[in-house]
């Protein structure tokens, strides 16, 4: 057996980030910038009103109260068309264009219209300075400014600061391609009925779910019977297509494991064969295969569902964010407290236990082993066989077990969070 860490570091090697392609904003979304993006205009591009209340001259209301002769109305997207001249004023929106002459904005809430009928003047109340609630031009970014740099992620808000620098096109690493195919005759499609010795095809779903999680998409290339003719044709016809090649099921070590027979026609010696010293998913294969572009990673996960996830989680997910450009490659973790025994035998393996997470009672907090103390409990999900796919779908991470006895109740423990909806707590997005 190998440790985790050499069998991450051999795939990571092969993995490099995809070439830039150039992409408008909008189909930018989720893909990392490859090189800064430039504001093309200022933001704003013009003295706007920071809110609602009447333009004027900052000097003619120095001995406020003042009344004013209000001269028009201003609003979002249309221009006074005149000046404002000395004792005068004009209505300005939130948003709107500072007219000529105007220097700064008095807020509505200090002021009132003269009689309350006509609304021709307005009696201002306090003093405003030059500038007041006045947004300059670039007050945000300047033309020819970086508005985000290399190495970005473009999110919804980073899409927002984009289109309003007027930048409409990026260079960014494009989303990976990622085939996913599951091999096995015991295989039937979701929705069909069992025969004797079948089950459900659960495997490519999950994968082709979790391959879009990581930001990537997901190719679905079908299921493969134990036929090397047939299987291999469905990888040769895939390489072309995709990016990356993720098959479950057949790198074991059994009679009919046709993803290892196939892959080592195709890899030849460039193909491993991996026995990882972690439970579940110790059985791993990685090979790289040419492409008509590029070399296409392949890897080939265990059959057992959940040795399937795990392989995933530990391995081909921070793959694929390394080819998408991502900084941020792994899941977040978080430490926490066992609130029910972790048990584990040792067996030279470090063990993922699938585990419920919950906030901690303050007054079972201790101070562990001089790490920061949890907040968080963590409870072992019933059943943790590697078939037993449930308990990955109850949990909310994997706790990080070295070799050993476990963990007793109180002792703190690693976990890589796996439920999204509460990894976006820590980094905000998957």
């Amino acid at each position: 057996m190998i440790p985790l860490d050499e069998a991450q570091a051999l795939v990571l090697r092969a993995c490099v980030p995809l070439p830039p392609v150039e992409l408008s904003p909008a189909d930018a979304l989720g893909c990392v910038l490859a090189a800064p993006a430039v504001a093309q205009v200022d933001v704003p591009p013009f003295a706007n009103s920071a809110m609602d209340g009447y333009a004027l001259r900052a000097i003619d209301v120095r001995g406020a109260p003042v009344t004013l002769d209000v001269v028009g109305r201003v609003l979002a997207g249309a221009t006074l068309g005149a000046d404002v001249g000395p004792g005068q004023a004009a209505r300005i929106m939130t948003g709107a264009p500072l007219p000529p002459g105007a220097d700064a904005v008095c807020m509505v809430e200090r002021t009132r219209v003269e009689d309350g009928t006509t609304g021709r003047r307005v009696v201002i109340e306090a003093p405003v300075e030059p500038g007041e609630n006045v947004r300059r031009p670039g007050g945000d970014v300047h033309a020819g400014e970086v508005v985000l740099d290399a190495g970005a992620e473009v999110g919804p808000t980073q899409l927002a600061a984009l289109i309003s620098a007027g930048c409409t096109a990026l260079s960014v690493h494009p989303r990976p391609r990622v085939g996913v195919i599951s091999t096995g005759d015991e295989l039937v499609e979701p929705g069909r009925p069992l025969g004797p010795a079948q089950i459900y095809d659960s495997n490519r779903p999950m994968l082709l779910a979790l391959v879009t999680e990581a930001g990537c998409t997901a190719v679905d290339l079908g299921r493969s019977g134990d036929d090397e003719d047939s299987l291999a044709a469905r990888i040769d016809g895939a390489l072309g297509r995709v990016d990356v090649l993720v098959l479950s099921g057949g790198v074991s070590v059994g009679d009919m494991d046709v993803v290892r027979m196939v892959l080592d026609h195709l890899g030849g010696a460039a193909t491993r064969w991996l026995q990882i010293a972690i439970r579940p998913a110790k059985p791993f294969s990685f090979t790289v295969l040419p492409g008509p572009d590029r070399p296409i990673p392949v890897f080939g996960l265990p059959g057992n569902p959940v040795s399937s996830a795990v392989s995933f989680e530990l391995l081909v997910r921070p793959s694929l964010r390394v080819m998408g450009g991502h900084r941020v490659t792994g899941r977040p973790r978080l430490v926490a407290r066992a609130a029910e025994p972790l048990r584990r035998t040792p067996d030279a393996r470090t063990h993922f236990v699938r585990v419920q997470l919950a906030p901690d009672a303050p007054e079972a907090r201790g101070a562990g082993d001089g790490r920061e103390v949890p907040a968080w409990a963590a409870r072992p999900c019933p059943g943790q066989g590697s078939h037993q796919i449930r308990s990955m779908g109850l949990a909310d991470g994997l706790a990080v077990l070295a070799d050993g006895d476990g963990a007793d109740v109180g002792e703190v423990v690693d976990v890589i969070v796996t439920n999204a909806s509460l990894a976006a707590a820590f980094v905000g997005a998957p």
